[in-house]
């Protein structure tokens, strides 16, 4: 949704479809919540499955543009047929293709508005067969860029799922499943009961971009940040040094701050979770020594630093001597980046782009060919019980 909102949001008033995936099982192709959108003039954006089921969702759409009935539907292989249209990878697909138009989607404008200001925001839809199929609830708490959801801040839903115990379970499931950044199935009962299985809720967490704090600016930065944001980061380029620091030298950076790096970071902490890189690019003791004592306290989920290996070992005995712990230490990557014999800046800046990466998803970083089993683990998200 949040990949494709600004381009559907002027159809809202016309009927479209909304695809969405729900449930995967093995090597499918997307995660649960890649969207495909159809308006009614036939234009597509997005895609549910790089190219294998697309045309039969397609069909699907036009079928809901018509009727304004939600549909789910499965591709892939099933005991029972083999395999379906299209989905060869052996996985399984659960899809569900919705009217959007405003009687079918009056919350739609909203989960628009909270995609576009960095909201954090749940759509809770019943994709379980019968009359219920289809109906929405939107969960957004009134706060703006970090995912955490503080417990004290109030709560606005919009919608209902038809029962106000299954409503109030939902809710509270959503907000958990925001702060988490998680998008999967949830089951209850008719009321909302834990343990039972009648309702199936697909939870879409639409969360903002993570964040990327790119430290030093240098030729090698300006290749991380240009990576940073082809990957779906909100870019943050620091350096103190404003002849550096400009927009012209970083332009696909959603910021270019001039500040001292430790001191920009100790006063952006509220924007740094377990989503956040924070990459290090100074190696210069001067700099990086004072932000690595602030980066390392901080909740980041990636903290590289660049410079050679007698650099790194420097460092390490600077920040040991300002009282930095061996556990905090521990968070460090340093030299940066996977060993793909990278030289210029751009090859630095895929191999730290693929340390990332691999960090995030605790994959072995090893290639594909030298590894046996599923290439994508054993489950995304969870399927509908059929």
């Amino acid at each position: 949704m949040r990949d494709v909102v600004a381009q559907v949001r002027p159809w809202y008033g016309e009927r479209f479809a909304l695809a969405t995936v729900i449930g995967t099982f093995r090597s499918a192709p997307r995660q649960p919540g890649a969207s495909m959108a159809v308006s009614g003039a036939g234009t597509v954006v997005g895609s549910v499955s790089g190219g294998c089921v697309e045309a039969d969702v397609y069909a699907v759409a036009e079928e809901v543009i018509r009727t304004g009935v939600p549909v789910v539907r499965r591709y892939g292989i099933s005991d029972d047929d083999g395999f379906t249209i299209g989905l060869t990878c052996g996985g399984l697909l659960d899809v569900l293709v919705e009217p959007v138009d405003p009687a079918s989607y009056p919350e739609f404008g909203a989960v628009a508005e909270a995609i576009a200001t960095g909201r954090p925001m749940a759509v809770a839809t019943v994709v379980t067969a019968g009359e219920r199929l289809g109906r929405r609830l939107v969960i957004g708490p009134s706060v703006t860029g970090a995912v955490e959801v503080p417990v004290d801040v109030p709560v606005d839903v919009q919608g209902t799922l038809g029962d106000a115990g299954l409503d109030a379970a939902v809710v509270q499931d959503a907000l958990a499943m925001i702060s988490s950044g998680s998008t999967a199935i949830r089951e209850y009962g008719v009321h909302g009961d834990c343990g039972r299985t009648d309702v199936a809720v697909f939870v879409q967490a639409l969360t903002p971009p993570p964040r990327m704090f790119v430290f030093g600016a240098i030729d090698f930065a300006a290749a991380v940040a240009r990576v940073g944001k082809f990957l779906g980061y909100h870019v943050t380029v620091c350096d103190a040094r404003g002849i550096f620091a400009t927009r012209a030298r970083f332009p696909e950076a959603d910021e270019v701050v001039v500040d001292w790096p430790h001191r920009f970071l100790a006063g952006s902490l509220d924007q740094v979770d377990r989503r956040t890189a924070l990459c290090v690019l100074t190696h210069d003791p001067k700099f990086d020594v004072p932000l690595l004592q602030v980066a390392l306290r901080t909740d980041a989920g990636y903290i590289g630093a660049m410079g050679s290996r007698r650099t790194h070992f420097d460092r390490l005995s600077r920040l040991r001597a300002a009282g930095v712990t061996e556990d905090e230490l521990a968070r460090l990557t340093s030299p940066t980046g996977l060993d793909l014999g990278a030289r210029t800046p751009e090859e630095t800046a895929i191999s730290i782009a693929a340390e990332i990466i691999a960090s995030r998803s605790a994959a072995s970083a090893r290639p594909l060919s030298t590894t046996t089993g599923r290439i994508h683990g054993a489950i995304h998200g969870a399927l509908i019980a059929t």
